[in-house]
C-alpha cells in the first residue's frame, strides 16, 4: 500500500477483512459480530452510517474492540459514553454554530429545519435549536423511506407557510430527490433560501450517477468542513481517479470521479490505525472470556473480549499527523472542530463566500472586503442577486381582521371607504392607516390585514370597546383614533400611542380694542408722552443756550435759532442731527440725552411689538373655571372621551355642544 511504501521500517502490517452491509442496519450488525467473534479482529472501521452505529457501539464496548467510524456523524452517539467508539470524522453538532451564524448574518427571524427521521437527523436538532435561540425554528420531518408522493405532500405543506428559509440535513440520495421535487413545484425560484448541512454540502455532487446533483441545488448555500490543500492530497486524487476510471471505463468522462471527504477520512482512519498498531505491544494480541467456536456465527454468548483493545485505543488517542483531510488529532476519541466554509452553488462551481471559525466567527471570503458584509456576494435561487426576505405571503395565509371605526368629520386622520357591501370590508385611508401599515412592514414576517367598517350610535368608541371585550365583533384588532384611557384599558389591550395624548382647549380671540389707527400711541402712557416732549424742548433750549454765542449754526434771526434748536433736539431721536456742537457742556448734555433717547426708542419698539402681537391674541377664557363660572357653551367631538371629562368637571348638559367636523366646529364658534 501507499502507506507502507512510505514507511518501510514498520514491522507491523494491517490485514483487512471486508464485509459489505449492503446499506442495511441488520447486515452491518451481523457483519460486526462475525468479525469480532470469528475473525478476532483487533479493530473495526465502521459503521458507515449513523443508523448502523448503536448496536455496533455496544458490541465494541462489550468486546473491547475499537470501532473507528469515518462517516457516522450523529451527536446521539458520543465517544464519551462509548469508550471504544472512535469518531474519525466531525460530529454534526460542530457545524450548527456556523449554520446559525449564516442565518443571523442575513437577519432572518424564522427557519424551517428539514431533516430525515432517523439517528442522522434527530441527532442534530437539539443542538441546532440551541444555536438558533433568537430565531423561530419550525420542523419538517421526512422519512428515510419516503416515496415521491410523500415528499411532494411535505413540500406543498411548506409552501403554505410564511417561512422561506430551509436548513436541510439528510442523506445525499434522499436530499437529491427532495430538491428534484422542490425544483419541479417551483420552490427553487426567487425568494427561497436553502442551506445545506456539512454532509450534504460535501456529497450532493455525488448524489446522482448522471452528474445532475449540482443542477438541482443552484443558488443554494452550504456549510462544509474545510479540507486544506496539499501536494499529498493532489497526488492522492490523481491516483484515485486513475484507478477509478480504470475500474469504471463507462464513467471516464464523469467529472464526479473524485474522492469525497468521507473517503479522505477513511484513508486517514486506516493511516492512524496503522500508526497505532506499530506503537502497541503485540503480545496482548489475543481474545479471552469465552472464545469458543460455534456453528452459530451470531451467538452472543460466545463473544470474546480483546486483550489488545485497551492498548490499541490508547495508542490511537496519541496518534497525531497531517492527513489528507487535514490535521488528524483525536480529542476525547473524536476529531477536533475545524474551520467551516460557506459555499454557494452556482453552475458547476462551488463558490466560497465565507468561512466560520470557533474563534473568529463568520469571515468574508473576500480579503479586500470594505462593505462590512460577513459573506461575499451570493447568487440565490432563481439566479437572483437580491437577498430574500426569508418569508412570503402564504398561499392559504390567514388574514388579520382589523376593525376601522366609520366616523365622519376629520377624514385626513381616518376615512373608512366602503369597498364590499356584502361583507362590510373597506379600503381605509388616512394618517392612522399609514402608521399601522408602516408598522406591519417592519415585522420580520408577513401580516395581511383585512379591514372591516364599524358603525355605532353617535360614533361612540366606548361601544366599540365593550363589543370587542364581549366578543360580539369578529375582529383581531382595531385601528383608529381611539384614545387610551384608564377605563377602556380595563376591557382591551392598547399598543403604544403613536401620537401625543392629551386634551387641548380651543377658544376664540378676545375682541381687542387696540385694533385701530392710533395703536402706535399705546406703547407709552400720556404722562410719558408729555414728559418726553417737554424734555425735547428743554434739551433744545439748553443746547442753544450753550452754543449760540460761539457756534454760527445756532445764530441768525430769532425764528432761525428757535427752529435750529428744536430740529437738533428732535433729530437726536434717530441720531440724524448734523449741527456741530462746540461747547463741552453742550456736548455732555447731548451725550446723556442720546443715551436717554436710545432707551426710550428701545422701550417703545418692544411695547409696540407686544401690542401688535401678543396682546392682540388674548383668549376669551384661559381656564376651565372661567367657562363654568360664565356658563359658556363648550363643544366636543362626537364619540370621544372628552364628553365624559367635561361631565366630570361639572359642566351642565345644556352647555355641551357636539360637532362632527371642522366645518361644524367653525359654525359653533361663529354662532
Amino acid at each position: 500500500s501507499d502507506f507502507y511504501e512510505d514507511h518501510p521500517n514498520y514491522h507491523t502490517r494491517l490485514v483487512l477483512h471486508v464485509r459489505d452491509s449492503m446499506e442495511d442496519t441488520v447486515q452491518a450488525s451481523a457483519a460486526a459480530l462475525d468479525l469480532i467473534k470469528n475473525e478476532q479482529v483487533s479493530a473495526i472501521i465502521g459503521p458507515r452510517t449513523s443508523t448502523q452505529a448503536e448496536f455496533m457501539i455496544k458490541l465494541a464496548n462489550k468486546s473491547q474492540v475499537p470501532t473507528i467510524t469515518f462517516s457516522a456523524t450523529s451527536p446521539l452517539f458520543t465517544s464519551i459514553n462509548s469508550p471504544y467508539f472512535v469518531r474519525a470524522t466531525l460530529d454534526d453538532s460542530l457545524q450548527v454554530e456556523a449554520i446559525a451564524a449564516t442565518v443571523k448574518s442575513f437577519g432572518w427571524r424564522s427557519v424551517v429545519a428539514m431533516y430525515v427521521d432517523d439517528e442522522l437527523g434527530k441527532g442534530i436538532m437539539l443542538h441546532l435549536s440551541d444555536a438558533l435561540q433568537d430565531v423561530e425554528v419550525h420542523r419538517s420531518v421526512i422519512s428515510p423511506e419516503a416515496n415521491d408522493d410523500q415528499i411532494y405532500k411535505e413540500l406543498y405543506k411548506l409552501m403554505t407557510k410564511q417561512t422561506r428559509v430551509f436548513v436541510v440535513h439528510m442523506g445525499s440520495s434522499l436530499g437529491f430527490r427532495v430538491f428534484q421535487k422542490a425544483r419541479e413545484i417551483g420552490m427553487m425560484g426567487e425568494g427561497y433560501v436553502w442551506i445545506l448541512s456539512n454532509g450534504m454540502t460535501h456529497m450532493m455532487r455525488y448524489s446522482d450517477h448522471h452528474g445532475r446533483g449540482l443542477e438541482t441545488i443552484q443558488g443554494v448555500l452550504g456549510v462544509r468542513s474545510q479540507v486544506p490543500k496539499s501536494q499529498e492530497l493532489k497526488d492522492f486524487r490523481l491516483r484515485w481517479r486513475r484507478n477509478f476510471v480504470k475500474d469504471n471505463l463507462s464513467m471516464e468522462e464523469n467529472n464526479n470521479a473524485e474522492p469525497s471527504v468521507y473517503a479522505l477520512w477513511a484513508y486517514d482512519s486506516i493511516t492512524a490505525l496503522a500508526m497505532a498498531v506499530e506503537k502497541t505491544d503485540l503480545k496482548s494480541l489475543s481474545y479471552g472470556n469465552g472464545r469458543a467456536f460455534s456453528n452459530n456465527k451470531t451467538d452472543l454468548g460466545t463473544l470474546g473480549v480483546s486483550h489488545y483493545g485497551p492498548s490499541l485505543l490508547k495508542a490511537l488517542s496519541d496518534v497525531r499527523f497531517k492527513g489528507l483531510a487535514g490535521e488528524f488529532h483525536l480529542v476525547k476519541r473524536q476529531l477536533e472542530s475545524s474551520t467551516f466554509e460557506i459555499i454557494n452553488f452556482v453552475g458547476k462551481e462551488e463558490r466560497i463566500v465565507g468561512s466560520w471559525r470557533p474563534s473568529n466567527g463568520l469571515v468574508n471570503a473576500n480579503s479586500n472586503n470594505t462593505t462590512g458584509e460577513k459573506l461575499g456576494p451570493v447568487t440565490w435561487p432563481g439566479n437572483s442577486r437580491v437577498k430574500p426576505k426569508g418569508w412570503e405571503i402564504p398561499t392559504n395565509g390567514k388574514k388579520l381582521r382589523v376593525g376601522v371605526p366609520m366616523k365622519k368629520g376629520f377624514l385626513n386622520f381616518l376615512e373608512a371607504v366602503e369597498a364590499d357591501p356584502n361583507n362590510n370590508s373597506t379600503n381605509p385611508k388616512g394618517y392612522t392607516i399609514d402608521i399601522f401599515e408602516a408598522a406591519l412592514k417592519k415585522l420580520p414576517y408577513s401580516v395581511i390585514p383585512q379591514y372591516f367598517r364599524f358603525e355605532s350610535l353617535d360614533d361612540d368608541y366606548n361601544n366599540l370597546i365593550y363589543q370587542l371585550s364581549n366578543g360580539e365583533l369578529d375582529l383581531d384588532a382595531v385601528v383608529g383614533d381611539v384614545t387610551i384611557t384608564a377605563h377602556r384599558s380595563l376591557y382591551v389591550d392598547f399598543t403604544l400611542p403613536f401620537t401625543e395624548s392629551g386634551v387641548s382647549m380651543m377658544v376664540p380671540l378676545r375682541d381687542n380694542e387696540n385694533k385701530n389707527t392710533w395703536v402706535f400711541l399705546k406703547p407709552w402712557s400720556l404722562d410719558l408722552w408729555i414728559t418726553t416732549g417737554c424734555f425735547f424742548v428743554l434739551i433744545g433750549f439748553i443746547v442753544w443756550l450753550f452754543e449760540h454765542r460761539i457756534n454760527d449754526d445756532f445764530r441768525g434771526p430769532p425764528h432761525h435759532q428757535i427752529g435750529t434748536s428744536f430740529w437738533f433736539s428732535f433729530s437726536t431721536m434717530v441720531f440724524a442731527h448734523r449741527e456741530k456742537v462746540v461747547s463741552n457742556l453742550a456736548r455732555f448734555v447731548v451725550v446723556v440725552w442720546c443715551f436717554v433717547v436710545l432707551v426710550l426708542t428701545q422701550s417703545y419698539t418692544a411695547n409696540l411689538t407686544s401690542f401688535l402681537t401678543v396682546q392682540r391674541l388674548q383668549p376669551t377664557a384661559t381656564t376651565v373655571e372661567d367657562l363654568i363660572r360664565n356658563g359658556k357653551p363648550v363643544g366636543f367631538q362626537y364619540g370621544t372621551f372628552v364628553k365624559d371629562i367635561l361631565k366630570d368637571l361639572k359642566f351642565n348638559d345644556a352647555q355641551l355642544k357636539p360637532f362632527g367636523s371642522a366645518e361644524e366646529c367653525n359654525e359653533l364658534f361663529s354662532n
